[in-house]
């Protein structure tokens, strides 16, 4: 048995993107298509560090301000930020006021921007061979060998704040998997 949910448009989502409108639209725009660039995946390692203990919906509705704030995901812009950016991050209560994850944020950008070889090719060589898509929410996991290896990878070349879980995050939201349940209507395209 599916864990789907049909919504009044007709469609079967997974069941988190059939709650608030902004978590149906990036369910059915954005979460699981093929994200390659160093920006957008920036932006995602970001959300998803932001996002733990958290829920998703607080970092979406959050997510603008977040681009305000931080250039963009610019990484050369963000590793540039100093203590009194810091400082203004913490008081601005647009977006989660978190000083370790403010902080990681900023030395991840500078991993980003140290990183030779190219941080797009490096983040996608754990993506694992296509799997066949989860029927129910239980088939989902949290964490994965390549995840793991990833969060690993990533801790060597000097970023902060990425565990497994997080890095799992990152790779459904950039396509790497496709964790949209089997009777989902999203058909993410193939990369």
């Amino acid at each position: 048995m599916s864990d789907v949910v049909v919504g009044p448009d007709g469609l079967a989502r997974c069941p988190w993107g059939a709650s608030a409108a902004e978590m149906q639209t990036y369910h059915d725009t954005e979460w699981g298509r093929p994200v390659r660039d160093e920006r957008g995946l920036f932006e995602r390692l970001t959300l998803e560090a932001f996002q733990s203990g958290l829920s998703w919906a607080i970092v979406l509705r959050k997510r603008p301000r977040f681009r305000e704030v931080f250039a963009d995901f610019d990484p050369v812009v963000v590793a540039a930020y100093d203590g009194r950016r810091v400082a203004e991050l913490l008081d601005d209560a647009g977006i989660i006021r978190n000083r370790t994850k403010v902080e990681a944020t900023i030395a991840n950008a500078a991993a980003v921007r140290a990183f030779e070889g190219g941080f797009a090719d490096f983040v996608w060589s754990f993506a694992p061979p296509r799997a066949p898509r989860p029927v129910t929410l239980a088939d989902v996991p949290a964490i994965t060998p390549e995840s793991k290896a990833l969060a690993a990878g990533l801790k060597k070349r000097g970023f902060v704040f990425v565990g497994p879980t997080t890095a799992y995050a990152m790779m459904q939201a950039t396509g790497m998997v496709d964790d949209h349940l089997a009777e989902c209507h999203v058909r993410p395209t193939a990369d």
